[in-house]
């Protein structure tokens, strides 16, 4: 386990590889009729290119179901336009390439059609409760924070569907659940189904469990929790408890294949039976509490005795709700082990020498019935060496396991998720644990590295922040009571968030959710997503993620069903924004207005800001309705140099400087070309006073960090971007990683030598939103990024960025069409730049040189096609490329 690109495939001929279908590699249970087949290509032959493929679709029982005939031209995706698909079965799936290899690969179906659900919602009848007797000696861990919490339900029935050649099963809950077939865990996925807007969205997961089957009756069973549905939720977790419902409910839905074609269908109803059990609490704020004294051996087996259960209530039988999971789930994909661990006082604080969102696995030995272990979670330690918990606010982030005693016992939650390094375990000696990382598993799609070992760090601390955070949606913090989906956050780091892993299926679903907490009537979009805080609506910068997000997964996926999803919520959104503010400055209907929010030392202008954001939202309007030929796009086109017009008059003075003279008005202003031409160099020019004014130390907030290095490089100024990558003074990245960040701190006085730890109403250690420079490491340090016409990297422009103190660079990439790589090294007088583009693309490769006519490529001179700065310009096909220059 892991987190590492793999190795691209070579071949000596043209190969489709990576297939994958609604993105994700073989999904189960794809809900819609016209899904899209997206491949990779790998080819170790200079300027190969595909020049048409053939799809062809096989059904149940290898019947044919299209076949696309050959298709003219080099996309690499296709729609399924075959026989109407059938739901609940497996299609396997070939690509042929012209003159090349072919590749093969499948997909489940879900529910097809919403009049195919026979299940309803089951959940625990209290009228039916039996009484619980806890053991004698019982002493319950609870906490006024947690003595509300109730137990999570186990839920089981036995089926006969003998005889059966395949079953498959769909299941969800409103809550958490963990499902089990004859004794089995099915699955890998943690804390399904997920979290959404369940009052408009509840997604399912399917299942394949032929194998599970046997020769006998079949016994599925399920464990429920409350999770997001009906535990503790954002801050003041006891308040916000039960947002979107008072008790947990589960569906399940079997579906058996016989040999003569028939099926059979069984959906969860009041046949069921429950009962509690070993966990008697599980949430995802304060922890687990597990008993391994209740533990009901064999209640997953179709032998056991349930007598003494109850029959579960019907809770609900509609199911409008229901939708197909869109993204991988949350999954472990990483064990750490101990790097440190310290007694005192009967305490062990161990210390996992990196800060993770996920839970440990815990082993115990020798520990006699009762005996209660409990694991505190915690980001830092205090001076002292305690455990550091005052940051996490109203969490609790505390597990306990009441030991059966076994001579060896094993405990690891299910239904709880913290944010942690450090870990307090107390009540027994004798132990093991292992830190298990999770998050929304999105497929590794790049990696940076260089020869500066903070920065380094800096993009490990930046991987792992976006591991940690993207846990079923994007949220602020793994740790406090918060872990909320900031719309802001989200749409700034996007660009680093989509170098590092495939994220178009996890943002597909999570822009879903925000076109349905947006405000029907109005248009506002609130600032998080899900949504569950009212009255926060329409803030700059943070309502529009309705227009970056989609335009940004567009550009990167070549996706449009991305933006023709999303264009009536651009619109409404752009829309108003204009209502409220004719005179197009951005003053009215702000919303919360959190401002450059915590920024250094200094105030933007929130009205610069503002603005600068409605001309953005307008101007990606304008992009997205042209690309899908909608006629609005000449109206917010005219409206982007209204408002640019508005901006340049109100708040750019003659001599070039912006209403409040801060580095982020700055950065804005010319990212987004609201500076008039001939105002641009007078403009840059306070940029960098103010660079050099303070020492050259930042004072940017989420709204212009990673607007920093883009902004000064593509302005001459790449000596000022590599001064901020390499100092660790305070404010900076190297500040947090000299002080032992293994993630991106929240804050950039997190913790400091004149103050300490920062406030403890805001203050985590994990939080992605300052590590977006993680996209300018990629596209502007090693230089991976694609012209600006250019979707889905079809055009790359590789235009390394040589400087600060790095001697050598390197990064690769996942296209849609196949793997790009550039690696840069200095050495001596000698610049060697090595580049890979993927078939299919064209690319501008910039090659840095101070004498173009030294360049070489394999030892031959390079014609180039033009000359920038300090770079020859080179034109390439795909292949690998290997360039030497003068330096």
């Amino acid at each position: 386990m892991g987190w590492s690109l793999p190795e691209a495939p070579s071949s000596e001929r043209l190969r489709p590889y990576d297939l994958r279908c609604e993105h994700r590699r073989t999904p189960l249970g794809i809900g819609t009729r016209t899904p899209r087949l997206v491949w990779r290509l790998a080819s170790d032959r200079r300027g190969d290119a595909p020049t048409g493929h053939r799809i062809t679709v096989r059904g149940p029982g290898g019947a044919p179901a299209w076949d696309s005939g050959w298709i003219d031209g080099q996309d690499t995706h296709a729609y399924y336009g075959g026989a109407p698909l059938v739901s609940f079965a497996r299609y396997t799936w070939q690509v042929e390439l012209r003159d090349g290899e072919s590749a093969q690969s499948w997909f489940d179906t879900g529910v097809l059609h919403p009049d195919e659900w026979r299940a309803a919602w089951i959940a625990h009848d209290p009228e039916t409760e039996p009484p619980f007797e806890p053991p004698a000696d019982d002493r319950e861990p609870r906490t006024d924070r947690t003595a509300h919490l109730p137990a999570p339900r186990y839920f089981r029935r036995v089926v006969d569907l003998r005889p059966a050649t395949a079953v498959r099963i769909a299941c969800t809950a409103r809550g958490l659940y963990e499902l089990r077939v004859n004794g089995h865990r099915v699955g890998d996925g943690e804390l399904t189904p997920g979290w959404t807007d369940y009052r408009q969205r509840v997604p399912y997961q399917v299942y394949d469990v032929t194998d599970l089957i046997g020769d006998g009756p079949l016994c599925v069973g399920a464990v429920l929790a409350d999770g997001w549905w009906s535990g503790s939720l954002g801050w003041d977790g006891r308040q916000q408890a039960q947002r979107y419902g008072r008790d947990p409910q589960l569906l399940v839905q079997i579906v058996a294949e016989h040999e003569d074609g028939s099926r059979t269908v069984i959906g969860s109803d009041g046949r069921w039976r429950e009962t509690t059990g070993p966990l008697r609490y599980a949430d995802l704020l304060m922890g687990e509490w597990y008993d391994a004294r209740l533990e009901l051996d064999g209640w997953d087996l179709a032998g056991f005795d349930d007598s003494s259960w109850a029959p579960a209530g019907v809770a609900d039988t509609g199911t409008d709700v229901l939708v197909p999971s869109a993204a991988e789930p949350v999954r472990v994909t990483q064990d750490l082990a101990p790097a440190e661990i310290r007694v005192r006082d009967g305490r062990a604080i161990v210390d996992l020498g990196q800060n993770i969102a996920g839970r440990v696995r815990l082993t115990v030995r020798g520990a006699e019935a009762g005996t209660r272990i409990t694991l505190r979670h915690g980001e830092a330690l205090t001076d002292d060496g305690d455990l550091y918990t005052a940051n996490l606010r109203s969490a609790e982030a505390t597990d306990h396991y009441v030991a059966a005693g076994r001579p060896e016992e094993t405990f690891e939650p299910r239904f709880t998720v913290h944010g942690f390094r450090y870990v307090e375990v107390s009540g027994h000696a004798d132990f093991d644990v292992v830190g298990r990382a999770m998050h929304s598993d999105t497929p590794v799609a790049g990696e940076f590295s260089c020869s500066d070992a903070m920065v380094r760090q800096l993009m490990s601390n930046v991987r792992w922040s976006q591991r940690d955070n993207f846990v079923s949606v994007p949220t602020d913090c793994p740790q406090r009571d918060e872990r909320l989906g900031w719309t802001a956050d989200a749409q700034v780091f996007l660009p680093t968030a989509c170098y590092n892993a495939d994220v178009a299926a996890f943002f597909t679903g999570w822009l879903a959710d925000l076109r349905c907490a947006q405000d029907a009537v109005g248009g506002a979009v609130p600032d998080v997503v899900p949504h569950v805080m009212t009255g926060r609506h329409g803030t700059p910068g943070w309502a529009d993620a309705a227009t970056v997000v989609p335009w940004h997964l567009y550009r990167v996926y070549g996706d449009e069903r991305i933006l023709r999803d999303s264009l009536p919520s651009m619109r409404q959104w752009v829309d108003h924004v204009e209502r409220h503010n004719p005179g197009l400055i951005w003053r009215n209907k702000v919303g919360s207005h959190y401002g450059d929010w915590l920024q250094a030392g200094v105030q933007t202008s929130r009205d610069v800001m503002a603005t600068a954001y409605f001309a953005l939202s307008a101007d990606l309007t304008a992009r997205a309705a042209r690309v899908l030929g909608d006629p609005s796009a000449k109206r917010y086109a005219a409206l982007r140099a209204r408002i640019g017009a508005a901006f340049a008059r109100e708040f750019i003075a003659a001599d070039g400087k912006i209403t409040g003279d801060t580095q982020t008005a700055y950065l804005l202003a010319l990212a987004h070309d609201l500076v008039p031409a001939g105002l641009v160099p007078a403009a840059v020019s306070h940029l960098v006073a103010d660079l050099e004014r303070r020492g050259r130390l930042l004072t940017t907030g989420f709204a212009g960090v990673a607007l920093l290095g883009p902004v000064l490089s593509e302005h001459g100024h790449a000596d000022l971007a590599y001064a901020l990558l390499h100092d660790d003074r305070y404010p900076s990245w190297g500040y947090s990683i000299k002080r032992g960040a293994t993630t991106i701190w929240e804050r950039w006085d997190g913790w400091t030598e004149e103050a300490g730890f920062g406030p403890v109403a805001m203050n985590s250690f994990n939080h992605y939103t300052l590590g977006s420079v993680g996209a300018w490491l990629y596209g502007g340090v090693a230089g991976l990024g694609q012209e600006e016409g250019s979707v889905g990297f079809r055009q790359p422009l590789i235009r390394p960025l040589v400087g600060g103190t790095l001697r050598w660079a390197s990064a690769a990439y996942d296209t849609p069409l196949g793997r790009l790589a550039s690696r840069w090294e200095v050495d001596g007088d000698v610049l060697r730049l090595s580049v890979r583009i993927p078939p299919g693309a064209v690319a501008t490769v910039h090659v840095p040189t101070t004498d173009p006519a030294s360049v070489r490529e394999s030892g031959e001179p390079v014609v180039g096609v033009g000359q920038t700065g300090s770079a020859l310009v080179c034109r390439v096909e795909s292949g690998r490329y290997s360039f030497t220059s003068a330096w």
